[in-house]
């Protein structure tokens, strides 16, 4: 009896199955993945060449490949490196390693590796990134951590190898990883003995005190002076102001998030009009907003990626739209997230109303986040494309940005994240401030696996509505603008460009 022949949808799906066995974290090494399978997901646009005889399993969206690309970097880093060196046999430098422990995860233009095997070579990976392999087997550490697959040096090493340059080019990262609760002084001084790295220490007592640690930094001063070494006093930082003060913290991430915000705020009210303040009829100021909802769903939706016209929205608004009884209408995914969005919309008037009425707007929102959330995605549930339990909290899984070598924080560091979100929206008397960086910082964090841009645009305008600002509405045509000033506040910690573009969809 003769063979049924697969269909070409067969084959590419068993394709699909023998990678995705083969792979870790979304990486292929060829020798793992049979030639005809590997031939077919090229073809197909399933998988992309990152060097010689290693893969990256993606979707086949046709985005320019640089989101699944910057979403695989660290999964390719551990897989190759493990494979070509042995988990021991290699670490990330002092400053790769000391940037991961300061919750800097984007994706850099270059990550310096330490290797036992001879290497003194540069790998090209795509899109502008690299790996710099350095034989350093004299003076390999024996310190060494496997932390999120990846061997990097312990903290107290990093931080003892660490060159003066990093001091003055890395100021935040120094600040955010010293006020980590968890960081222990003494096994600080102990690897500092042990390597008899007085130049370091020096710089390390000198940042201690210049942060406003005088305990801490008297204390490796006296257990370096104990063992008879004499200490210079060195400011290792250059021109530098803190911007933690007093602050603790247990996680790095909580510590970037509010050092970003003292930063950030200064800039954000240089660049915007101050605030009027909420004057005039609370009720007129409603309908004028609900004026505006077919204009802001329609861009909002644009922005995300959505083909939705305005006759969509019009029979959505007039309740025509019903995917519960109409089988057409529940097959539609851009009119499902156009429904989602109405019924957003009208639970974020909800909020905007109670602030109109006085309530202090980051309690608002910290009570009505999870509401406007699951509005958000209420109508995919309704049509059976989303398990009930996706719109419940936040995020488990990691998640990435398109087109961005912003990294947002795990999911074990969200809800700590948030709260500290919400803290700084209820402590900020500034609107303009609340609006620019509680949208920048919700986007930053990305606690949810969908959504996340739209809600961050009601949150803007929650903030902006409590100060007596227009609602603003960010329009298609100035997405690239929109985007480019966001990456550039998530990876430069630069948000005047965001600021000034804010300000002038406010205008």
């Amino acid at each position: 009896m003769a063979k049924t022949r697969k269909k070409p949808q067969q084959l590419l799906a068993q394709s699909l199955k023998a990678a995705s066995n083969a792979s870790r974290g979304n990486i292929v090494k060829s020798s793992y993945l049979d030639r005809k399978y590997r031939e077919r997901l090229i073809n197909a646009g399933f998988l992309t060449e990152v060097i010689r005889g290693w893969y990256l399993l993606r979707s086949a969206d046709g985005d320019s490949g640089s989101t699944a690309w910057f979403g695989g970097f660290w999964a390719f880093l551990q897989y190759y490196l493990d494979d070509r060196f042995g988990k021991n046999k290699y670490c990330l430098s002092a400053e790769s390693s000391f940037n991961l422990y300061a919750g800097d995860t984007f994706v850099p233009k270059q990550i310096i590796v330490l290797t036992q095997k001879a290497s003194n070579t540069t790998i090209s990976l795509p899109h502008n990134t690299s790996i710099l392999l350095l034989t350093d087997s004299k003076n390999f550490p024996d310190d060494v951590e496997r932390i999120n697959g990846i061997t990097r040096m312990s903290l107290p090493f990093a931080l003892s190898r660490l060159t003066p340059t990093y001091y003055r080019k890395n100021p935040r990262n120094i600040e955010i990883v010293l006020k980590i609760s968890s960081l222990s002084v003494s096994e600080i001084s102990r690897t500092l003995l042990k390597t008899e790295n007085i130049a370091s220490a020096e710089r390390i007592i000198g940042a201690y005190k210049y942060l406003g640690e005088v305990s801490k930094s008297e204390q490796i001063r006296g257990d370096i002076s104990a063992a008879g070494y004499i200490l210079k006093d060195i400011n290792p930082f250059d021109e530098y102001l803190p911007k933690l003060a007093e602050m603790r913290f247990s996680s790095p991430y909580v510590g970037r998030i509010r050092l970003m915000w003292n930063e950030m705020r200064l800039v954000v009210i240089d660049n915007l009009p101050s605030s009027p303040g909420v004057v005039g009829d609370k009720k007129q100021t409603i309908e004028v907003i609900q004026e505006t909802y077919k204009q802001d769903a329609y861009h909002s939706l644009s922005i995300e990626g959505y083909q939705v016209t305005e006759e969509l929205i019009s029979k959505i608004e007039s309740g025509e739209w019903d995917p519960e009884n109409i089988i057409d209408d529940r097959k539609q995914r851009d009119a499902l997230a156009a429904k989602g969005y109405h019924n957003a919309f009208q639970e974020v008037i909800m909020s905007i109303t109670k602030v109109l009425n006085g309530e202090s707007s980051g309690s608002v929102l910290s009570n009505d986040l999870q509401k406007w959330y699951r509005q958000l995605f209420t109508p995919l549930l309704v049509a059976n494309l989303l398990e009930p339990e996706k719109v419940v909290g936040y995020r488990n899984h990691p998640v990435y940005i398109s087109n961005s070598r912003h990294v947002p924080p795990p999911s074990s560091a969200v809800l700590e994240c948030m709260e500290t979100l919400f803290q700084l929206l209820k402590e900020e008397h500034h609107a303009g401030v609340r609006a620019i960086l509680g949208h920048f910082i919700f986007v930053f964090i990305h606690p949810y696996m969908d959504g996340n841009g739209r809600i961050a645009r009601f949150i803007m305008n929650l903030m902006l509505i409590s100060g007596g600002y227009p609602w603003a509405i960010i329009r298609t045509e100035n997405r690239e603008k929109y985007m480019s000033s966001l990456e550039l506040a998530s990876t430069k910690e630069d948000i005047g460009k965001f600021a000034k573009f804010i300000a002038s969809e406010i205008k």
